[in-house]
């Protein structure tokens, strides 16, 4: 689930044509600090929703590099899995 933080005050912008797609003008004050960016845009209802890609797989490989050679050496614990009732 997100959580949003409404702003008092909107701000206006433009939508325009470039090439076959739509775009939408960000204004400078609500602008991202860099342009090596990744987006995605989502509709909801009405709404459309433009916020940062979740990061690549790059990122996470080398998160997995920083465990230690012995980090779940002796494997999990036992999982079983319990019946689940019908649907």
């Amino acid at each position: 689930m997100y959580a949003y933080i409404h702003c008092l005050e909107m701000t206006p912008t433009k939508l325009f044509k470039n090439g076959n797609s739509q775009a939408v003008r960000i204004p400078a004050e609500l602008a991202y600090s860099t342009w090596d960016i990744d987006l995605v845009i989502e509709r909801r209802g009405d709404e459309l929703v433009i916020r940062p890609a979740q990061r690549r797989l790059g990122h996470v490989l080398a998160k997995w590099a920083r465990f230690s050679p012995d980090f779940m050496s002796e494997g999990r614990a036992s999982n079983e899995q319990k019946p689940r009732e019908r649907l």
